[in-house]
């Protein structure tokens, strides 16, 4: 069973950068589209960014393209979110997750095995 670990989150001022990692465990990363969500308080999960099994197609929620970039190292089994010119209203906790076969969409019920999460805090 495939397990993930996200880390990299922190607090930054608005116009910072950070760069988040999800380790993949239990299985080989490269089988998997995979996916960024986040989630602030007191709202639904959000998708934020998707990449495919060998890293080069990706898709971005219209609330961070041209600031957000997935990326996939299958050979280290983690998949990456840098996150440039941080806004505060992308204060959330971001988790990433893998697609469930047979699915097509961007919605949380299309992709499983979510990771614990890491706080990403954003300061005006």
């Amino acid at each position: 069973q495939v397990q993930l670990l996200e880390s990299g989150g922190g607090l930054v001022q608005a116009g910072g950068s950070l760069r988040l990692s999800c380790a993949v465990s239990g299985s080989t990363s490269s089988r998997y589209p995979m996916a960024w969500f986040r989630q602030a308080p007191e709202k639904e999960r959000e998708f934020v960014a998707a990449i495919n099994r060998n890293g080069d197609s990706t898709y971005y929620a219209d609330s961070v393209v041209g600031r957000f970039t997935a990326s996939r190292d299958n050979a280290k089994n983690t998949v990456y979110l840098q996150m440039n010119s941080l806004k505060p209203e992308d204060t959330a906790v971001y988790y990433c997750a893998v697609r469930r076969s047979g699915t097509y969409y961007y919605t949380p019920a299309d992709f499983g095995s979510w990771g614990q999460g890491t706080q990403v805090t954003v300061s005006s």
